[in-house]
């Protein structure tokens, strides 16, 4: 007898909470009745219950006096994916809009939230089966476990999307200084900058949430420490001034170098350090050119003086120039020269702009923006008018393909476009911008492992030497074989509907890895590198592993998986600010802006971060009188990071937040560890640095650091001429700028 078999019962659908405007639009809804997103938008509000049959009820609710667009039927949490909810969010009027995008898996709503009684009609209670307080307390149960780590063992990995960063707005557009800083800012969302978050707003004028800093002896110095910024902006601000990138050009406008044998020593500099690395110039060549300036420094072409006078001030960057003064006195003289470079490339689109000299002098600019801090967070702007003035020239097709050229011009061909697309890569990680190249749009070879004095214009055929040997292109063609994974991380992390899982993180944090011990094989001590080669190669491929594991590495002390993202992000950060000792290469972090600059600041995160919640952890767990090795190898770490950012100021740097900031992170610690209030070691901690960065400022305001006769200083002021925009800083940490913060903490 055959058994009749029973229709399988259908799976109790999620109740939805948030109105059908807000779900189709996938953005947040406060699930009033009519929601503040339907009442913005002057939309229908309508909240739709499901039944176990198929029929839906819809209760609607009309605002202002217009219609509601047509409804499609949106897609369930489970099948929709980060390009599609982009795709369909709301419009982005509003300039300091946001998009939220929910997590895969995750509530929309938020536990101990109640939806209106207007909101379901009483006689449809009953076919609900429960009522929807009862829904909501099963929901928030649920939430609670899954917060508490009671699933993590059945999740996949591969459910576990980039988007999962702490608060619940997981990516917004935030728009500060006309940037997009992108998903860059949620850096600061950990729990553990709770406190330095709070005491920077109230320096800056706003109330903190929790007013932790209101008492008698915090509040003197919380003013303070405002009276000490603002004096500090107001003098970076008067030094800044008369930098040439303040103004338009005005006569006396200076091109001429220093003397030709200390000339010849920052020329000499420059082709044994960064040439290195960003292969710009066939250096015979360039001697033979260089010789021909000086023969007729004022008669020379201005793309040959142009050419000299960036490859002497970038050299002049590691240049031991005896006291501050002077180094103070040829970062002014270089910032002429870059601003020269700069006008002259933006000039009329005459022919010998575009050509290879052209791009040389291109390349050079952008290397010296990046090292002088003239905007350098618009190089990625500037970067893609390079790249398509180097496509346009044909540098994106491989020699070979192109009518007969010399085998020099070749070689210098594919050395340019390898240097172009390093370039793209660092300003696209630093922007947090897509790269806007891909490996499909060229076929460009990597150059010859060959010495520039083994090539020259007689050259037929070339004998390049085996990857082992070490050559004047060995450091570039190290650099070149880990631009893939590198290349693939940038779009990654930028792509406007990017959504990786922890595994394809791993996988590219172990491709990454064995890039790094390739260059370590590759480039090593006794092969005829230096240990500015092998700093500099290292520095560039290693500061990617930071940014990759921002958004684990964060979770990690809640989430046991991430574990291993923390561990990486801390190793890269502590070798990135512990180099192999070399008198030039630490120069160069004290002074270089640009991807230098931000390198550092996203080691400094790491290692703040990692100090502040070990010394918690100590706290809670009772050991902080019993094992104080690693915790005082941090605290190290730091108070050399903050020796550091005081040699920056020194040496030219205006911006002091970074010094404050770290100063604060160490009184933090240092007050967990005496038991003492956190809020008065911050404020006193913020008030002394600041003091400190107002003296040094102060110091180089009143010796003037050879300042030029320029334009008037108020006009140029009233006119809004600040320069080609923001280095990079701690505005990402901080996007509102002191102000808004619970905005985008998700607070």
């Amino acid at each position: 007898m055959e058994t009749q078999s029973q229709p399988q019962q259908r799976r109790r659908r999620r109740p939805a909470l948030s109105c059908r405007e807000c779900r189709r639009r996938k953005i947040k809804c406060d699930h009033n009745n009519p929601c503040a997103q339907c009442l913005r938008h002057k939309t229908r509000c309508v909240y739709k219950t499901y039944t176990e049959d198929s029929d839906d009820q819809s209760i609607a609710v009309t605002t202002q006096q217009h219609d509601s667009p047509p409804h499609t039927k949106s897609p369930r949490p489970s099948d929709s994916s980060a390009p599609r909810q982009l795709a369909q969010a709301g419009d982005l009027s509003n300039s300091n809009g946001s998009i939220s995008v929910p997590r895969q898996g995750s509530s929309s709503i938020t536990p101990g939230v109640t939806a209106p009684a207007a909101a379901v009609p009483h006689s449809d209670r009953n076919d609900l089966g429960a009522t929807v307080s009862d829904l909501l307390h099963r929901i928030q149960k649920l939430e609670e476990s899954s917060a508490s780590g009671s699933r993590t063992g059945n999740s996949s990995l591969k459910e576990v999307h980039v988007r999962q960063s702490p608060g619940p707005q997981e990516w917004q557009a935030v728009l500060n200084k006309s940037r997009d800083w992108g998903r860059s800012r949620w850096m600061g969302a950990a729990n553990e900058f709770a406190a330095i978050i709070a005491c920077y707003s109230e320096i800056m004028g706003e109330r903190s949430k929790d007013g932790s800093f209101q008492g008698p002896e915090a509040s003197v110095m919380i003013s303070q420490a405002s009276d000490l910024l603002r004096k500090c902006k107001d003098r970076a601000r008067s030094i800044k001034i008369s930098r040439p990138t303040r103004g338009l050009p005005f006569p006396g406008f200076g091109f001429a170098p220093p003397s030709r044998k200390t000339a010849h020593a920052m020329a000499n500099l420059y082709l044994t350090s960064f040439e290195s690395t960003h292969r710009i110039l066939h250096v015979p060549t360039f001697w033979l050119e260089y010789q021909r300036y000086w023969e007729n420094p004022d008669g020379a072409a201005p793309s040959l003086r142009l050419k000299v006078l960036l490859v002497i001030g970038i050299g002049s960057s590691l240049y031991d120039h005896g006291d501050r003064a002077a180094a103070l006195r040829n970062i002014d003289l270089v910032q002429q020269w870059i601003y020269a470079a700069q006008t002259w490339l933006s000039g009329p689109l005459e022919k010998d702009r575009l050509d290879i000299a052209g791009l040389q002098i291109y390349c050079l600019s952008i290397l010296a923006r990046q090292i002088f801090s003239i905007g350098a967070d618009t190089i990625w702007i500037s970067i893609g008018s390079l790249v398509h003035s180097a496509m346009q020239l044909g540098l994106h097709r491989d020699p070979k393909h192109l009518p007969a050229i010399s085998v020099l011009q070749a070689e210098l061909r594919r050395r340019l476009w390898y240097t172009i697309l390093e370039s793209v890569v660092q300003a696209s990680l630093d922007s947090w911008m897509p790269p806007r190249i891909s490996f499909d749009e060229f076929d460009t070879e990597p150059p010859s492992n060959i010495n520039d004095d083994e090539l020259d214009e007689s050259t037929t055929e070339l004998q390049p030497y085996a990857k082992d040997t070490f050559t004047g292109t060995s450091t570039q063609l190290a650099l070149i074989e880990s631009l893939p994974i590198r290349l693939q991380i940038v779009q990654l992390l930028n792509g406007p509907h990017s959504e990786i899982s922890y595994d394809r993180v791993l996988s590219l944090s172990s491709e990454l890895i064995h890039a790094l011990h390739a260059c370590s094989h590759q480039i090593k001590d006794g092969n005829g590198s230096t240990p500015f080669h092998r700093n500099l190669l290292d520095y560039l491929i290693r500061r990617f592993m930071i940014p990759l594991h921002y958004s684990f590495s964060n979770q990690a002390r809640t989430n046991p998986l991430f574990h291993y993202s923390l561990k990486l992000s801390l190793d890269a950060a502590l070798a990135m600010v512990s180099p192999e000792p070399d008198p030039a290469f630490a120069r160069l972090m004290a002074t270089a802006g640009g991807l230098f600059r931000e390198g550092i600041r996203c080691a400094t995160s790491a290692i703040s971060l990692e100090l502040l919640a070990h010394v918690e952890t100590q706290r809670l767990n009772g050991t902080m009188q019993r094992t104080r090795q690693y915790r005082d190898f941090l605290k190290q770490a730091v108070r050399d990071l903050i020796a550091l950012s005081e040699e920056r100021i020194r040496l030219g740097e205006t911006n002091v937040k970074n010094h404050m900031f770290l100063s604060m992170i160490l009184a933090q610690a240092e007050a967990v560890e005496a038991g003492g209030e956190i809020e008065l070691w911050v404020a006193r901690a913020a008030k002394d640095s600041l003091e400190l960065c107002d003296s040094l400022l102060k110091t180089r305001e009143d010796t003037g650091s050879s300042r030029m006769a320029s334009p008037d200083e108020a006009a140029l002021v009233a006119a809004g001429m600040e320069g080609l925009g923001p280095d990079f800083g701690w505005e990402s940490f901080f996007p509102d700028g002191g102000l808004g913060f619970q905005s985008w903490l998700g607070s």
